[in-house]
Order: structure tokens, then sequence, then C-alpha cells
């Protein structure tokens, strides 16, 4: 037998060390997730290769690291990117497939993260709110990252999702996609979760820090605390040597960050629940901040449609079927969080694998008395939640969004198509406001969410965002 190269016996070491700390922080079930990719409606393995591979970015050296490749499952390919040239490396987008333009499906089929964004599409299906509008829908298909699943809506393999709201800005005015915002999914709901060397936002220099996707409300949020507190984000290798105000930024699917931050890979993460409340509850992190106490009621996922689906004349009368669907949806798990935590979860109907407890603290645990230290929760007087769900999508917010993007958040990749683009005119292009908003017309109860100004015209507000 040859002997082992002191190479080979570092790799062991660390797959040997990877495999503890997971079994550590995670159940089986858990784990089983976190090493999977894609899964049908009936749990099983999605062909990967159909749906591209997971996020692959160059400015990662993510795949020569055994413990960081082999712990999260990522499964990390250069392959790609070497195809599609530097234009598309830097998005973590594999490239989106031709945009052939397919025959109207009129049975809702969904892909999701499985993120408590997502909840009022899956509660639409499970509950019947589809149905009771006489349309059909598949039990939806959960997706472990966000380049997979965007992938794979582009393919027209799925005809509704949520995406983080930068992701159709980039879809449609970088890659010419006809792709439309429909609604939101939701307020709120995701947080800076950190390990115990992190006590304050000054203290991100010379750290690392995940964010799900580059284009995403996460990166915006996070980049305004960390200059706030004269953090400088940048965005390198990992082996690179930082500046002592340098916090480097990296890409995660989000179901790989809590066991990155248990194996000291990051020091700190933002990303949707319930990976806060696994990260909390599992991974010994804290958080550091809610992003809804930094940004009031701020927009994270918003529901997708292809522009064919929603636009075209003929297709009226189930696009507003779909959205009456997705907001009593919305107004019934807000009503009855701890059921649909339960429905939910791996306890209920799988939807989600992990169990109850942790779906409820992500829908439900915001105790300001509790997080005081560090001190995540600043504005008790917004009335917030952890998470709510309201549909209309202010048109304030898609502009602020933009604006960010252009002139003050760093990201990877061919960014120059934000040097032209207008808000105001992707505020009246990208968004379609007609289906959602008769629904919530029909549904006056939506005005209660904390996220609605209590004025005459509930359909506009100024966008509050104090760090």
């Amino acid at each position: 037998m040859s002997k082992m190269t002191p190479e080979e016996a570092k790799f062991l070491a660390a797959k040997a060390q990877s495999a503890a700390i997971k079994n550590k922080i995670l159940d089986p079930e858990e784990a089983q997730f976190i090493d999977g990719g894609p899964i049908d409606e009936k749990g099983l393995p999605i062909d990967a290769k159909n749906y591209g591979d997971q996020i692959d970015d160059p400015y990662l050296k993510t795949n020569s690291d055994p413990l960081f490749g082999g712990f999260m499952g990522s499964r990390v390919s250069r392959r790609s990117v070497l195809q599609t040239g530097a234009a598309l490396a830097g998005t973590g987008l594999t490239g989106l497939p031709a945009f052939a333009k397919k025959k109207f499906d009129p049975v809702v089929n969904i892909c999701y993260i499985p993120i408590t964004d997502a909840a009022a599409l899956l509660v639409a299906h499970e509950l019947g709110f589809f149905k009771d509008e006489g349309i059909d829908s598949k039990r939806p298909t959960l997706i472990r990252g966000w380049s997979p699943l965007v992938e794979a809506f582009s393919a027209h393999k799925f005809n509704l999702t949520h995406m983080l709201i930068p992701i159709p800005i980039w879809m449609r005015y970088n890659n010419n996609y006809p792709v439309k915002v429909t609604a939101w999914d939701h307020t709120n709901g995701s947080a800076i979760v950190v390990n115990d060397d992190i006590k304050t936002p000054a203290d991100f220099g010379g750290k690392q820090f995940a964010v799900p996707y580059w284009y995403s409300m996460h990166n915006i949020v996070s980049q305004k605390i960390m200059k706030a507190a004269g953090i400088t984000p940048v965005i390198r290798a990992q082996d690179a040597a930082l500046a002592p105000n340098e916090c480097n930024l990296q890409v995660l699917a989000p179901p790989d960050m809590p066991p990155a931050l248990a194996a000291n890979k990051i020091d700190g993460y933002c990303v949707a629940e319930p990976f806060n409340a696994l990260g909390e509850i599992k991974a010994g992190g804290k958080v550091l901040r809610f992003t809804g106490d930094v940004w009031k009621g701020h927009p994270c996922c918003v529901v997708v449609m292809h522009e064919d689906d929603c636009m075209d004349p003929e297709h009226a009368a189930w696009a507003q079927g779909v959205h009456n669907a997705i907001v009593k949806a919305q107004l019934y798990t807000g009503a009855n969080r701890k059921e649909i935590a339960q429905m939910l979860s791996r306890d209920g109907k799988k939807y989600y694998p992990f169990p109850s407890k942790v779906v409820e603290r992500a829908m439900m645990f915001y105790d300001p008395a509790y997080y005081n230290n560090p001190d995540a929760i600043q504005h008790v007087d917004w009335g917030q939640n952890r998470i709510d769900f309201q549909a209309w999508p202010y048109p304030s917010a898609t502009r602020m969004v933009v604006n960010d993007l252009k002139n003050e958040t760093l990201v990877t990749g061919d960014r120059t198509f934000l040097d032209t683009l207008d808000p105001e005119f992707v505020v009246d292009d990208l968004v379609n406001y007609d289906f959602v908003k008769n629904s919530l017309m029909a549904n006056p109860t939506w005005k209660d969410d904390p996220s609605v100004p209590k004025s005459d015209n509930p359909f506009e507000r100024e966008e509050i965002l104090e760090i």
C-alpha cells in the first residue's frame, strides 16, 4: 500500500473535522438536506445538471478548501465559469438558458428556496387557495440555492416563484430576460448572525462575511451597516490579506451558512429565516441585528412570473386568481403563525427540512428584552415583527433598491447595465401592480400590517432606514 502524501493526510483530516462539526450541530435529516441538491415534489433528487451548478464565484476558493467544500456539500465547479466567461462569472449565475417562448400552462408550478419568504406561495398551494380560484397547482419544488432556482425558472420549468428583489432587476436589464415582479412575498424576515468575536458592526474588520447572493437585500443592508461603522466591504479570495477596516464578502447558499459559522469558516452572515433561527439554535450564533429594524418593513423576496403569463390579456383571469390566492395565503399566515410554522416544518407537511421549533422561532420570536446583547432590536416603536406578510410592491422601495445598486452596493461581475438604469423607469417597467392591487382592495385587512402606512393612501409610503 502506497504511503499517504501530506496533502492527502491534510484532506482526510479536514474531511473528518467537517463531518464531526456537521454531526454535532445538525441532525441526520438536516445534514442530508445540506449535503443534497434540489428535490422534486416527491422529495426525490433533481438532476442538478438541469438546474445549473450551485453558487459559482471565481473570487472564492471553495473547491480548493476541503473543509469548506466538503463540510458544506456545495459541489462547486469551475467548469461553467470557464465556459461562460467573465461577464457572468461574478453574478453567481452560470448563464441563463435561451429565452424560448413556452406554451402557456395554467397549472401553477412553484419552485422555492426553503426560507420563510416563500411561505405564502406554499400556503396557497397546501391550503387550497389556488384551487378555490379554479386553478390547479403542483406541490412546490424545493431548490437549495438561488442560482439553480433562477436557472430553473428561466428555463420555464416553473411559472411562479419568489426571488430576492434585486435578482429580477439583474435578469431584466442585464440579460434582457422577460421577467415581471407582481407582488411582494413578505416584509423583513432576515437578520445578521455572528459568532462570539463580533460584538458590534465595527468588529467586522478583518473578518469573513457571507450573503446569499450579490443581488440581494442582504448584501445591500449588510454593507450599509458596515459602512456606517467605518468598515469597508471588499470581495477577495478567502486567503487574501485584509486591512483592519476591511470585511471580506462571499456568497453562500442559505443552507450552507449555519454550518460555515460553526466551522469558523465565516464570522457572520445575513440571510432569510429560518437560517438565522437555525444559526442561533444549532451553530452557536447570535443575532447582531434584524434587518427589519434597520429598514422598516423592507422587501426581501418578491413574487415573480414570466412576462407572457401575466401581461397577455388572455391570461388575465388566471393571473388575477393566482394573486387572489397569494394575498389570502399571506393574511392567513400572518394570523396563524404557529399553525403555519408547524405545517411547513418537517413535523408537518415537510416543505422545510427543519423541525417546527426552528420554523416557529423564525416566524414568531421577536423579543426586545431577549435580543438586548447585542442590541438587535433598536426601534421597538416601529411595531415590526420578525417577519410579516403583505403583498403591495411599494414603488419607493424599488426605487431605493435600484439607487443602492447603482451608487453604493459592491457586487461582482459586469454591472455596467446599472450605470444607465433609471429607477423611475424600473418602477414602471419591472412591476405589474394591477392584479395585486385588485386582490388587496378585496381584502382590506392587509392595511393592518405594520409595513403599511396609516394614512389616506396606503399604497404610497416613505422609506425609513435608520442604522
